[in-house]
């Protein structure tokens, strides 16, 4: 099935010719954002603003996940890709009006260039018949963007009467581009195209007449008539007009670019780019570091521009300026590529006898002032002052001039128009990549993943990639992408990056050269201040730069001046925020840095700068500016860990305690808990080297600490019981439940030594230590006494968790006012995450409560907070609470949509437990569905992310919390239940009770008693199925009957033992001791 797209007009889908109706307005928008970009991933924010402009709704993520849903299921679903930064439409271009357009239009006009008129109208004509009204006309922003297309519409009946005219069809088109004329007065090309048609229909004085009022329309702006106007008015007074292909001779011949080798890949934007500023600017510079293929973008955009279109009549031109030495030559360097083909021009005043031979810059002007021509200087920047100057000359005394040239550095001359050329996307960095491997290599299959690593290694630079693939020829494809890894491995891509085209210049031969003949034109207040940012692995900002007390220390307005040479050198790039290195130009500042002998010091003061940071930041990420610096930190996160690295590697232990400390609460929010785990372990076993992490208590507790080397040295009580505090934090989120309680209970030991306020962590770590071992009246006196803190995030954080501890105990009253007191105070010290975590725990009061709708729009807001922070450990789990929510309320389609998300949040964040949390309850929907099959597949889904292959989890399985595995056995016993194997269903749910109380979780026992109690029922003990119900009931905390399992199984059990009885046992269940519950259960 072939499924078309058009937009030029109103949105018209069709499969295999039969009309589909995309229905809704905002659907519609979707698709045609869709199909402007078609094969291309469109970023997230752009479908926001094009589909709701100015007033997206609250909770937008979910608006867009829920339409783009809507549009899968109106076409093929599998058309619609998503990803992390976007949605893609997956159709060929030639299946959409809009692109087909344009090729057909870019073909008519390269026909036309080469004098084949009859292929130019044919295609030119099918083009434009694609056209049915006003384009884009179901997007409601779309003003700039159907400018563009009504410009390219224009260009094509240009090029299409261009073509009728030489064919001899004046009569025919005289009244189409009078009319033209009349709607763009002052187009130029329109007003030639009305004088020729009139003179070739036999209507010279019309034609006559023509050029007189383009003259006054002209007039009235102040302008004149160009001269190819007034040349061909002066034919046209004699007759001397001749309409044949020849008149508008083909460029293909002029000039001497080289006939490409090899494929150009991936550069499309920017050579589309190039040809618009050159139609409107006379000299456009494309900037960009050495490698990034600035020579072959300016060449390819030379070809086209040559072969496009009715100007540059002379040709293009390449001058390579890299291998002069002498700035003096530049213009000797042009003449010598523009020259020979004009040889009796060179020497005017020699041949006129007025004088000495002119100086090869005067030769060039005289040469150049009345032709028509695009020069290419290439590689100005050893030379850019006089490449400057000499482009200077030749725009202003040649005034059909054109120049494109590329440099590291611009020409900074009136006039110049910028195009920065940065690294290559990763698609087309793969593409590229794959391409010369095949050429270097034939039949060599790299992996996907593996060209992914080498590109992305490499910054996307299109050198150093061809280096790479040339280098396949004696290394495996794995080795070169491990050699490159890592910042540690800087130096391996100089030594492995070599071997060159031998015709190439010796700069672009291997890796190093090319970075070198950048660094030469350094000056040496660049070069210094390119060593210390070398340090910055995330970049660099002005605040995070400055700073008189660290050792490395210099004046930011100094700086701000070499920034900005080095910017405008390409050693480094700026983005409006920050100041940045490619990885290749970085490692090799950093080796420089290290031959100068200054590396520990800038790496010192880099350190402090960013521990001082951390250190602002932590008690701003629970309050009103929580966003902000969230923000900030996740900007620095690169730093913060090379930071973080040199403390622990120099052994600065004060140092790497206040790092780990400070960054400890912004871990946890965004989700980092492996990486603050792991540093916070490294730095523990720092405290006191060769005894482990527990050694660092012994050590503070004995004074016996070691010290660091530099600004910071030692490590006090407090910074150590913070640091043990995060990690065990940490790894007990992460299922290393031992190691976790023996942490936490000797930074329970360390705080009772502690004097003064402590930070919230350590704090807290006490309520969590009681909580992991169940000492559930100890939490809540804990808890009750936390809330009386004059620390109102303390207080919130301690109803938050007694919310927890009640609901736990089946006291749902209680723990919906603890959620609403820490509602309350989370929004009085404006921490989103709080909030976040407060609504989500009321939603699930109203969800065992039967609340669903209520559940729904409260579950969406904190979800909404949640995203707000970036926390991608809470999103996961919250979406599959919210799809549970939906599905309870009848909205199964929202339901798998909130699937959708959750899924797609989880696999960004690497998170299997969110995975199978997400397949688990696919299953559950399938079951409820009938679909069995389905249920095994989704429930085998999930116990393969955790990697275990049986049906039952033992309790010390991966990192999977107790509640998911304990849900995930129910859900199986429930199919086995159902399929009527009892022998199954008593093994799996027998084990999801084990993992329920493991769990020490009210909700989920509650929850697997059920599951017994249709293991009794299938076992012929509707009494005990029952009285299991009621228990069930009895731990929840609630009566409410509310799910598909718990509605099947009290449906079957009130039928098998009737609705009196079924309530005599069932109140039983309710009265029934906890302990006595369990007895009754094979556990």
């Amino acid at each position: 099935m072939t499924t078309s797209f058009a937009v030029l007009g109103s949105l018209e889908v069709r499969d295999d010719g039969t009309p589909v109706e995309i229905g809704g307005q905002r659907l519609r928008a979707l698709l045609t954002l869709l199909l402007l970009d078609a094969g291309r991933t469109v970023p997230t924010d752009r479908l926001v603003a094009g589909v709701w402009e100015d007033r997206p709704p609250s909770g937008v993520g979910n608006a867009l996940q829920a339409l783009v849903s809507r549009l899968r299921g109106t076409i093929d679903r599998e058309l619609v890709v998503g990803g992390p930064a976007g949605y893609r439409l997956v159709v060929s271009p030639d299946q959409v009006d809009l692109h087909r357009f344009t090729r057909l239009a870019t073909e008519g006009r390269k026909a036309l260039a080469g004098g084949d008129a009859v292929a130019a109208a044919r295609a030119l004509a099918e083009a434009l018949g694609l056209w049915r009204g006003e384009p884009l006309a179901d997007l409601p922003d779309r003003e700039a963007e159907v400018a563009r297309l009504e410009g390219l519409r224009l260009g094509a009946l240009e090029d299409r009467i261009e073509a009728d005219l030489l064919l001899g069809r004046a009569p025919e088109v005289v009244s189409e581009v009078s009319a033209l004329v009349a709607a763009h007065p002052l187009s130029e090309r329109l007003r030639l195209l009305l004088m020729r048609a009139l003179y070739g229909s036999g209507r010279q004085v019309e034609a006559l007449a023509a050029y007189e009022d383009a003259k006054e329309a002209f007039a009235e702006f102040g302008a004149d008539p160009s001269p190819q106007l007034a040349e061909l008015h002066l034919k046209v007074l004699r007759r001397d007009v001749e309409e044949s292909p020849d008149a508008t001779e083909p460029l293909s011949g002029k000039g001497n670019l080289k006939a490409r080798l090899t494929s150009f890949v991936g550069r499309e934007d920017d050579v589309q780019q190039a040809l618009r500023l050159l139609r409107d600017h006379r000299l456009v510079t494309l900037v960009g570091p050495g490698g990034a293929g600035k020579t072959r973008l300016a060449v390819e955009a030379a070809d086209r521009a040559r072969a496009n279109g009715d100007s540059d009549r002379d040709g293009a031109w390449l001058v390579e300026l890299a291998p002069l030495t002498d700035p003096a030559e530049v213009a000797q360097a042009v003449l010598t590529a523009v020259g020979p083909r004009e040889a009796p021009l060179l020497s005017a005043r020699g041949r006129l006898g007025a004088g000495p031979e002119l100086g090869p810059e005067d030769r060039l002007i005289t040469l150049l002032n009345r032709r028509e021509l695009l020069i290419v200087l290439d590689n100005c920047e050893h030379v850019v002052a006089a490449a400057a100057a000499l482009a200077d000359r030749l725009l202003a005394e040649c005034p059909r001039v054109r120049i494109l040239a590329t440099s590291r550095e611009p020409l900074g001359i009136t006039g110049e128009m910028l195009w920065p050329i940065t690294s290559l996307g990763l698609d087309a960095a793969v593409r590229l990549f794959a391409e010369r491997a095949a050429a270097a290599r034939p039949g060599e299959r790299v992996a996907p993943e593996v060209a992914e690593r080498i590109c992305r290694d490499l910054d996307g630079l299109p050198l150093a990639i061809e280096l790479a693939a040339a280098r396949l020829r004696t290394m495996p494809a794995a080795q070169i992408a491990d050699r490159l890894a890592g910042p540690e491995r800087k130096d391996e891509r100089f030594r492995l990056l070599t071997g060159g085209s031998r015709t190439a210049q010796p700069r672009h031969q291997t890796l190093r050269a090319v970075v070198e003949w950048s660094w030469e034109l350094l000056d040496p207040e660049e070069r210094e201040l390119a060593m210390r940012l070398s340090v910055y692995l995330g970049g660099a900002t002005l605040e995070t730069l400055g700073g008189e007390d660290f050792p490395d220390a210099f004046d930011v307005l100094d700086v701000l001046d070499v920034l900005s040479r080095l910017v405008d050198k390409s050693f480094v790039v700026f983005d409006g925020a920050r100041y940045t290195m490619l990885e290749t130009i970085r490692a090799y500042a950093a080796e420089r840095l290290a031959e100068s002998g200054q590396d520990h010091a800038v790496r010192l003061g880099h350190a402090l700068r960013f521990a001082a940071l951390a250190e602002q930041g932590d008690p701003e990420l629970r309050g009103h500016d929580q966003i902000e610096w969230v923000g900030r930190l996740t900007a620095e996160h690169d730093n913060m860990s090379v930071a973080l690295r040199f403390a622990i590697g120099a052994g600065e232990i004060g140092l790497a305690l206040r790092l780990v400390g400070a960054l400890g609460w912004y871990w946890w929010l965004v989700g980092n808990r492996i990486e603050g785990g792991t540093r916070a372990a490294e730095v523990l076993a720092l405290v006191r080297p060769g005894a482990g992490i527990e050694g660092a208590f012994e050590g503070v507790l004995e004074g016996g600490a070691g010290a660091g080397s530099g600004a910071e040295s030692g490590a006090d009580a407090e910074r150590v019981a913070l640091v043990a505090a995060i990690y065990g934090i940490m790894v007990l989120g992460g299922g290393a439940h031992d190691q976790a309680k023996r942490v936490l209970d000797r930074v329970d030991e360390l705080s009772a030594r502690l004097s003064g306020r402590s930070h919230p962590i350590i704090v807290l770590a006490g309520l969590v230590r009681a909580l992991f071992l169940g000492r559930d009246e100890f939490a809540e006196g804990l808890a009750s006494s936390l809330i009386a803190s004059d620390d109102a995030w303390v207080a919130a954080a301690a109803h938050l968790f007694r919310a927890h501890i009640f609901y736990n105990r089946g006291e749902v009253d209680a723990g919906e006012a603890d959620a609403r007191e820490a509602l309350q105070s989370f929004r009085e010290v404006g921490d989103r995450w709080g909030v976040g975590n407060a609504l989500a725990t009321l939603a699930e009061a109203g969800t065992l409560r039967g609340r669903h709708t209520a559940a729904v729009g409260v579950m969406r807001e904190a979800i909404a907070l949640m995203d707000e922070v970036g926390a991608l450990e809470e999103t996961p789990y919250l979406r599959t609470r919210l799809a549970l929510a939906l599905n309870a309320d009848g909205d199964r389609a929202g339901a798998y949509a909130a699937l959708d998300m959750a899924d797609e949040v989880a696999a960004r964040a690497h998170d299997l437990v969110g995975e199978a949390g997400v397949h688990n309850i696919r299953g559950d929907f399938a079951r409820e569905d009938g679909d069995f099959e389905l249920a095994r597949h989704h429930y085998h889904e999930a116990v393969r992310r955790l990697e275990d292959p049986g049906d039952v989890w033992p309790a010390t399985a991966g990192i999977a919390p107790p509640q998911l595995r304990a849900t995930l056995n129910c859900s199986l016993g429930y199919l086995a239940e159902q399929e009527g194997d009892a022998v199954r269903a008593r093994r799996l749910h027998a084990a999801a009770i084990r993992l329920a109380v493991e769990s020490r979780d009210g909700p989920i026992l509650g929850h697997t008693l059920i599951g017994q109690a249709g293991l009794r029922l299938l076992e012929g003990a509707p009494e005990e199925a029952a009285l299991l119900l009621g228990a069930s009931a009895a731990i929840r905390g609630f009566d409410e009957v509310s799910g598909y399992d718990h509605e099947r199984v009290t449906d079957a059990t009130t039928a098998a033992l009737g609705p009196g009885e079924f309530a005599r046992c069932r109140e039983r269940g309710r009265q029934m001791p906890r302990e006595e519950i369990l007895s009754m259960i094979e556990i």
